[in-house]
């Protein structure tokens, strides 16, 4: 099937990773954010009154109200835990807010209130937010499909019940409604969605089609293989939900102590308390010294000594273009010891670029000699070559045939002759036959740009076959130029490599260990062209999302910690299952910014290994930060303990220990903490 330029143009391929319809939930549709937001505002209102010498009875209740807004979902969660016979941390920190309070300290108490309420929240809408990308990407797959039936007419139908041995019909433009074989029709398909490759993929009979790619400009007849809740999306959806259930755990490296700490903390404070009052001490001073031992011996200072040093890490890699969306990912990015990458899109720029441009010596259109002036047009004699093309004239008369084409090997070729500077000479009677290639006349020349098995019926010209077998064999697209039906050139077109690829597998393998693996849907002639330019060894090609995930898991199984660094919905699965997965974000898919733990927002490879290394440089810093808490809080817990600590040294010293620890980890919020960590992961910056 073809189209010619007076038809009505019809907008077939979409830009590559293309998009469900984006479901977000609101920040203030969650119960959590709206405590937490009352709460903070309460303390912010309650802060400035009491700071300013109002009196008690303005600013008490406002506090009174902090506490209960922002605390009684955390309270009750503990209570319910204790229910379970577990002391959650929550409810000690809940405790020891209401604890200050009874001593005076009632600002301190609110302001813990706040920070574990915020948290709760920021936790919901996070996971709330990739439940939406999971749904929405169901949106990929269309909601109807065009069924054929056995009298030759047609019915819409709803793709969940199309059943295994329908036919169904997909026109240029539309959706695969399932995933099938073709029966009859020819033409391309984008389906980087599924596979990642780049560029649409030629589809005729025999070959196989996914629900949810796009179809370009022909039609396609497809009898459906798999029902719809087994399709490739629809498998895609299971997995990063299985991989986000379960996955193990993430906790920070104080959590995972948090349990013993705490109920240490309680049944310490209840001796406390009891010894002295058995012995004879009077009430007020036993609560004093209990409610002192709890202010000095709880955990704040630890919990701040432990994130200061990774949210300064967080802020510090937002402003170099890195968004690490937890306290807990922070951590776990300097765990890595193995990194998987995907190729089009992360390794490369995801683009199709114009790399080769080769006229064919010997050849010339239909006897005549097409020579190239100055300019780049068609006509003049300055330049050529042995065929009377010079490369500029080769590439002109291409991309003025493809000017008309929406192909995105068609804006390959335009945008390469527009950097050359070329003029293209008009065309008319375009033409474009899907799977083959374009045909127009160009200064009265018959010009057809397309596959060189699709233009050449005949045996290939001994000189086209050698040009075409050289470029494919690097694992380049070959595009075949044709003149009044004789052949000019062949272009090579390829996703080009990010300038900085290289330079992070070196950084990458020089942190890990051990050199990064490229997981990619590509075919493995272009996977292994991109991979020696990037210096990477390990290359496993051709792989649909249940693969990549494979992969991943073998590797875990294997004790690494691996690292995944993608952009696609193919990726997805891979970026939950990995111990850590990091998306790049210009062209990344909904589905992968929401399910990856971390976004490369400004597109910039070069991040991922100084991010490493930042987080290698925060976990150092708190483990600095614990040891200085550890040894406040033991001097302080002793001397209450041996001695008799007042409770305003013992509050100062809590608080002095806190200040330390917390000015500490806010190093790395400076510049210079960033360019150590890249120049530490080998960066030239």
């Amino acid at each position: 099937m073809s189209f010619t330029l007076n038809d009505r143009p019809v907008r077939a391929t979409a830009t590559r990773g293309t998009a469900a319809p984006r479901r977000r939930t609101r920040v203030f549709a969650l119960p959590e954010a709206r405590w937490a937001a009352a709460a903070l505002v309460l303390f912010l209102i309650a802060l400035p009154l009491q700071l300013t010498g109002a009196p008690a009875w303005a600013w008490g209740p406002l506090y009174a109200l902090a506490y209960a807004t922002g605390g009684w979902e955390p309270a009750w969660a503990g209570l319910q835990a204790l229910r379970e016979k577990t002391l959650d941390v929550d409810l000690l920190m809940i405790v020891a807010a209401i604890g200050a309070a009874s001593i005076g300290q009632v600002m301190d108490g609110a302001l813990l209130i706040v920070i574990f309420a915020t948290s709760g929240a920021l936790e919901a809408l996070a996971t709330a937010r990739t439940a939406d990308s999971v749904r929405g990407l169901l949106d990929l797959a269309p909601t109807t499909a065009t069924r054929l039936l056995d009298d030759g007419g047609e019915e819409t139908v709803a793709t969940e019940d199309l059943v295994v041995g329908d036919t169904i019909l997909i026109r240029p433009g539309e959706r695969v409604g399932a995933d099938g074989r073709v029966l009859d029709g020819s033409s391309e398909v984008d389906q980087a969605t599924i596979t990642g490759e780049p560029l649409p993929v030629p589809k005729e009979s025999g070959d196989e089609v996914f629900a949810g790619t796009l179809n370009g400009t022909g039609s396609l007849r497809v009898k459906v293989e798999r029902d719809a809740s087994d399709s490739v999306i629809a498998r895609i959806v299971a997995m990063v939900e299985e991989a986000s259930e379960t996955k193990a755990p993430t906790q920070l490296f104080i959590e995972k102590v948090e349990q013993r700490y705490s109920v240490g903390i309680v049944l310490a404070t209840l001796a406390v308390f009891g010894v002295p009052l058995a012995f004879g001490a009077s009430l007020t001073d036993a609560l004093l010294r209990a409610m002192t031992f709890m202010i000095v011996a709880s955990p704040c200072a630890v919990v701040l000594a432990t994130m200061p040093p990774l949210l300064s890490a967080i802020a510090n890699a937002g402003r170099h273009g890195v968004l690490v969306k937890s306290a807990v990912v922070m951590e776990r990015l300097g765990q890595i010891d193995a990194v998987a990458l995907d190729k089009t899109g992360t390794l490369t720029e995801g683009t199709p670029r114009v790399t080769d441009v080769r006229p064919v010596t010997g050849a010339g259109p239909a006897g005549q000699t097409a020579q190239t002036g100055p300019t780049g047009g068609i006509g003049g004699t300055a330049g050529t070559e042995p065929n009377g093309l010079t490369e500029d004239g080769l590439l002109t008369l291409a991309a003025a045939a493809e000017h008309p084409s929406e192909h995105p090997l068609a804006r390959a070729i335009v945008t390469a002759a527009r950097e050359r500077g070329l003029v293209l000479p008009d065309v008319r009677d375009f033409t474009s036959a899907p799977g083959v290639g374009v045909t127009a006349v160009v200064d009265g020349r018959t010009v057809a740009v397309g596959a060189p098995a699709r233009l050449l019926a005949d045996a290939a010209d001994p000189a086209v076959a050698t040009v075409v077998g050289e470029l494919e064999d690097g694992g380049r697209t070959a595009v075949l130029v044709q003149c009044d039906g004789v052949p000019v050139g062949v272009l090579g077109i390829a996703d080009r490599l990010r300038p900085d690829a290289a330079a992070t597998v070196a950084a990458l393998t020089t942190l890990t260990g051990t050199a990064p693996t490229l997981l990619t849907g590509d075919n493995p002639r272009a996977a292994a062209r991109l991979a020696a330019e990037a210096g990477i060894t390990d290359v496993r090609a051709g792989l649909l999302p249940q693969d990549k995930v494979t992969a991943v898991r073998e590797a875990e199984a294997a004790g690494r910690k691996v690292l995944v660094v993608g952009d696609g919905v193919n990726d997805a699965p891979a970026l939950a299952a990995a111990h850590t997965g990091l998306a790049m974000g210009r062209a990344g898919s909904d589905l992968a910014l929401e399910t990856a733990d971390a976004v490369i927002v400004r597109d910039e490879l070069a991040t991922v290994p100084a991010v490493v290394a930042l987080s290698r440089a925060a976990r150092r810093l708190v483990v600095q930060n614990l040891v200085i808490a550890g040894v406040f809080i033991s001097g302080l817990v002793i001397w209450d303990l041996v001695g008799h600590l007042p409770l305003p040294l013992g509050v100062l010293g809590h608080e002095g220990s806190t200040v330390i620890v917390g000015l500490n980890g806010l190093r790395l919020l400076r510049d210079a903490a960033w360019r150590r960590a890249a120049a530490s992961a080998g960066e030239d910056r």
